[in-house]
């Protein structure tokens, strides 16, 4: 009798510890929800801050759940729904997380979220490794509420005496957790163990961060080429942005295809390409490349085929051709064309 007060003492100790961890983790998703619909509407598509775009921008080096992210960035209408729900879930697993309702089955759900968010955004960060820090801080704070419950200071304690009818309850309440002493060490420690190795896993496949040489993905943009030819006088590439931070774009202030001997063939510079027909821009994701003021903008997660017409380009000779793209910043990105 006096070793199972003692374990209920503990858990209600254990509650209140953990109390401000369970308030401001609560917060940062109930505030997704807050800052989404409340403060201001960013579920609305082709609107600036559409938080479709921004899930667009995860794409490039998500890891686990890029097929999934590539599936929604590619059905506008189901991303839109996706991003609803999401939204929704973050605000009521976010606002009964900080009350302290069903604080284990909230704690799972907040675990979830942000499993989800370090896989798809752990990449991201022009700092200090932000989205990874978030995601992994959430998978830990959800892990360990799950543990401790809600404690004194949470809805689960004052209808305890009703949620106490069904044992089964504090699974998803708080509580004591029918384990022993022995056993839940185990679970504490295996759990820990588990966290920390996904730990550093991520913080390895995102930055390097554990041995080698220190990379961040989302400092200087990046551009890959692909699908380059040149056809009935028409020069046909598509773009991939797969780098660089994602609050902005790259501005492509230059196109120049040259032959073997230097000699230019076609230059676009960035006047031009600020006229850039959108017709001759196909997107395939939700983030779209579109021609801006004085460049053409190619977002972070960004995929599209540019098609280019110009009398320069008929009748070439066969041989071996080089496609330069020059970003406003200097760098360039090159794609060898053979024409037959």
């Amino acid at each position: 009798m006096k070793q199972q007060q003692e374990q209920l003492t503990a858990y209600t100790l254990a509650g209140i510890f953990t109390l401000s961890l369970r308030l401001i983790v609560g917060w940062t998703y109930f505030s997704a929800f807050w800052r989404r619909l409340v403060l201001e509407n960013k579920l609305i598509p082709d609107s600036t801050g559409y938080i479709g775009e921004k899930f667009n921008h995860f794409l490039p080096n998500s890891i686990g759940i890029k097929p999934i992210i590539e599936y929604l960035v590619s059905t506008p209408d189901l991303l839109w729904w996706a991003m609803v729900i999401f939204t929704i879930i973050e605000g009521v697993v976010g606002l009964l997380y900080m009350l302290g309702f069903f604080t284990r089955l909230m704690s799972i759900g907040v675990f979830s979220l942000a499993f989800g968010i370090l896989l798809g955004s752990g990449w991201l960060g022009t700092t200090c490794l932000d989205e990874w820090q978030i995601g992994i801080l959430g998978v830990s704070a959800g892990f360990t509420i799950f543990l401790s419950g809600g404690g004194k200071y949470s809805l689960d304690y004052l209808l305890q005496p009703q949620l106490s009818k069904n044992k089964w309850l504090v699974w998803v309440t708080s509580g004591e957790l029918p384990l022993s002493i022995k056993r839940f060490s185990k679970v504490a420690i295996g759990g820990a163990a588990i966290l920390f190795i996904l730990t550093l896993y991520t913080n390895q496949v995102f930055h390097n961060g554990v041995w080698g040489p220190l990379h961040n993905k989302s400092v200087k943009p990046k551009i890959e080429i692909s699908d380059a030819n040149v056809n009935n006088g028409a020069l046909s590439f598509k773009v991939y942005r797969v780098e660089g931070a994602d609050v902005y774009g790259s501005f492509l202030i230059g196109i120049t295809l040259k032959d073997t001997s230097g000699k230019v063939i076609l230059q676009k510079n960035g006047e031009d390409l600020a006229l850039f027909p959108l017709t001759n821009i196909k997107n395939d994701y939700i983030a779209k490349v579109v021609p801006g003021k004085h460049s053409l903008i190619i977002p972070l997660g960004s995929k599209a085929t540019l098609a280019i017409r110009d009398n320069s380009l008929q009748n070439l000779p066969e041989g071996q051709y080089e496609l330069i793209l020059t970003d406003i910043s200097g760098i360039t990105w090159n794609k060898n064309i053979t024409i037959e």
